[in-house]
């Protein structure tokens, strides 16, 4: 345990020496997308890599919001390419959150729930994959906290980053693409997100209840 606290603190480090250089380099302040599109396009070619950092700084710490640095993305650099480097940015945070989880907390879940079907060891491969795709989808759900969370969970690594991939392209392409005069109707978006999170309570529930039901036999397949 000393020595998966001591790995953590080595990444929460490199972050935080990742934000100091940020800063250094004169990121401005408060977060406007045109500032920050600016700023990024004066650093030249090593623009990209500081749109990429500031992505995986937002999503494993959370100072910079996501959805501003996905508009910052195409303003800067267009929207194709601006939603292939935020995309790729936020993709490695969440990774870099799932590993932070998995490596200080994942055992623990196995323990604690040995029969759960989806913290258990041989958790739903496909209930989890598609839990995490759906709350991709929604930005009204926190991209790091469900990183953390999956790293707790029975989910192989690369569901967990192809359903994150797939899962945030759309909102990130919309956000890209519109900018800052682009706004998400919050009954609408509340409503999704209240209705993705009623289907995950329900969903273990149901297959723990139902064991021999069809859908249970189906999100049981090919672990």
């Amino acid at each position: 345990m000393a020595l998966r606290i001591a790995v953590v603190l080595v990444v929460i480090g490199a972050l935080a020496a990742a934000w100091w250089l940020l800063q250094i380099l004169g990121m401005p302040p408060g977060f406007s997308p045109d500032a920050l599109a600016s700023w990024l396009q004066s650093q030249g070619v090593t623009g990209p890599l500081l749109l990429m950092l500031m992505m995986l700084i937002a999503v494993v710490v959370g100072p910079i919001p996501t959805l501003p640095v996905s508009v910052t993305a195409g303003l800067a650099f267009g929207v194709l390419p601006g939603t292939a480097i935020a995309a790729t940015g936020a993709v490695v945070g969440a990774l870099v959150a799932f590993w932070i989880a998995r490596f200080l907390g994942r055992e623990a879940v196995y323990q604690r729930f040995p029969d759960n079907p989806v913290l258990a060891r041989n958790g739903s491969q496909r209930f989890l994959t598609i839990a995490i795709l759906l709350t991709r989808l929604i930005p009204i759900f926190s991209f790091a906290l469900i990183s953390y969370a999956a790293g707790v969970t029975a989910i192989k690594t690369w569901r967990f980053a192809v359903a994150t991939l797939i899962g945030m392209l759309p909102m990130t392409l919309v956000f890209a693409g519109l900018g800052n005069t682009f706004r998400l109707n919050p009954v609408l978006t509340v409503s999704a997100g209240l209705a993705i999170l009623a289907v995950m309570v329900w969903l273990p529930w149901h297959l723990s209840r139902h064991p021999e039901s069809r859908l249970t036999r189906w999100l049981h397949l090919h672990q």
